[in-house]
């Protein structure tokens, strides 16, 4: 054997070595950053803050001179063009459907708005303040008890959704029925920055901080050990707490299981190439090959490059209109329901949602102004202190579900989930359901996390 090809066996081999020990490295958990639990968010210094701990009422009623304004809004002539011809949602909102959805939201939706606000009403909302910030929040206990166990539960929305995606799920969670030995005392939580919640006044308040946030929530309430759902940000920002504080963690269950490590993208990228290695065929229409995925997130992440840009500069495109607001919130729970919906001429908005419950929504972050900082969330996340706390190399050792529904943005399969969830108990597949599964499928979404209650043993 020649030296030549010696010393290229050699250097292939150190090489490979050298590959080997970097992804083991790269595979191994590190430590939770310590991030300060009181830090300050609210405006100004903050030298002289003194927090008001007190748990009060809130009321959510809208003045009824904004209502007012809205209707006049919503009269004047909107000079929409024309979708192309043969176009439905392909290029985003239709114009033709959305006069429809205007006229409906004014000469319908808006005349019944004292019945709207009363379902909005329908829950206890509070207010109490939290490092700086007024934070507003759901807080359903169950009325009937016995024989069952009764856990704290943190539910966390994400965006374009608020705590209006959860009016059919709590319901289900709070009441005692034959099928479960559980019932759960929900607390649900606007985001900081969304709805009734105030935002931020400082830079990097990211999800890591949203989630400091969230669980100083819960202890005010007296929750020391609690268990966690969300899909979305909601997801995140509740594996983040749960990688955070173990201690004040009982489980996590989401419908948006995720994890960005570095060895995760390894692996996303082999399972294109090997995918038998990575899940059972009967899966794999959940995982798209990498050509149609990343067209696919080309299609549907301008948005989001905005967002973690400039979100100041759309937001305030939209925070004073309301035709826009809708079009731009609305058109997400089209694509992100079932992303086949942009080919109907409504984009099927009313196959699993009501018009009223859509416009709820829209409602929401209308009433508040809260779209731009409800945005400035996506800013922060992808600053580079966020990015250095390396939350995805964090693992979370609580027991944890996962939930998949067929067309959601996407999916990680369990191999990816594993180096961060280390105590993954449930992991299922739905055929069916897209990114709002507790709006669009409630029921489905309960008996998945009661499943996982149960076999977590909790």
């Amino acid at each position: 054997m020649g030296v030549m090809v010696r010393v290229l066996i050699a250097g292939l081999c150190l090489g490979l070595a050298a590959l080997y020990q970097n992804y083991r490295l790269l595979n191994q958990p590190i430590p939770a950053p310590k991030l300060d639990e009181k830090q300050y968010w609210g405006p100004g210094s903050g030298a002289d803050y003194k927090e008001d701990v007190s748990i009060k009422p809130f009321d959510i009623a809208a003045k009824p001179e904004i209502i007012e304004d809205l209707k006049l809004q919503l009269q004047r002539p909107y000079k929409l063009h024309d979708p192309l011809e043969d176009v439905a949602f392909e290029y985003g909102f239709n114009s033709k459907y959305l006069q429809k959805v205007i006229k409906y939201w004014r000469d319908d939706y808006l005349a019944k708005w004292s019945e709207r606000e009363s379902f909005l009403k329908k829950f206890n909302h509070f207010q109490t303040e939290i490092q700086g910030l007024k934070i507003h929040f759901i807080h359903v206990k169950p009325k009937k008890t016995e024989g069952k166990k009764v856990l704290p539960l943190l539910l966390l929305h994400g965006w374009p959704g608020s705590v209006r995606e959860f009016y059919d799920i709590i319901p289900l969670l709070t009441t005692p029925n034959d099928k479960s030995d559980y019932v759960f005392e929900v607390v649900a939580p606007s985001l900081v920055g969304y709805g009734w919640s105030q935002p931020a006044s400082k830079k990097n308040f990211g999800p890591a901080e949203m989630s400091v946030v969230m669980r100083n929530l819960m202890l005010r309430l007296g929750h020391n050990k609690f268990l966690i759902q969300g899909g979305d940000w909601g997801s995140i920002i509740g594996s983040n707490l749960a990688s955070l504080f173990p201690e004040n963690t009982l489980g996590y269950h989401s419908n948006m299981c995720g994890t960005m490590s570095p060895v995760s993208m390894i692996k996303m990228l082999a399972s294109n190439f090997l995918p038998s290695f990575f899940y059972e065929k009967q899966y794999s229409k959940f995982f798209k090959p990498l050509g149609d995925f990343f067209g696919y997130m080309m299609e549907e992440s301008g948005y989001m490059h905005l967002q973690a840009t400039k979100p100041d500069t759309i937001g305030t495109a939209l925070a004073h209109n309301p035709v826009g607001l809708a079009a731009y919130i609305m058109e997400k729970f089209s694509t992100w329901t079932n992303v086949e919906f942009k080919h109907l001429p409504d984009g099927g908005l009313t196959k699993r949602y009501t018009l009223d419950g859509l416009l709820d929504n829209v409602m929401i972050y209308y009433l508040t102004n809260s779209i731009t900082t409800s945005q400035r969330l996506y800013a922060e996340a992808f600053n580079k202190p966020q990015m250095e706390l390396q939350m995805d190399r964090v693992a979370v050792k609580a027991p944890t579900g996962c939930a998949r529904f067929l067309h959601d943005l996407w999916h990680t399969t369990d191999c990816q989930l594993k180096d961060k969830f280390v105590n993954l108990v449930t992991s299922t597949y739905y055929e069916d359901g897209g990114h709002f599964a507790a709006m669009e499928l409630p029921q489905v979404l309960y008996n998945d996390f009661i499943e996982f209650v149960k076999k977590a043993n909790l």
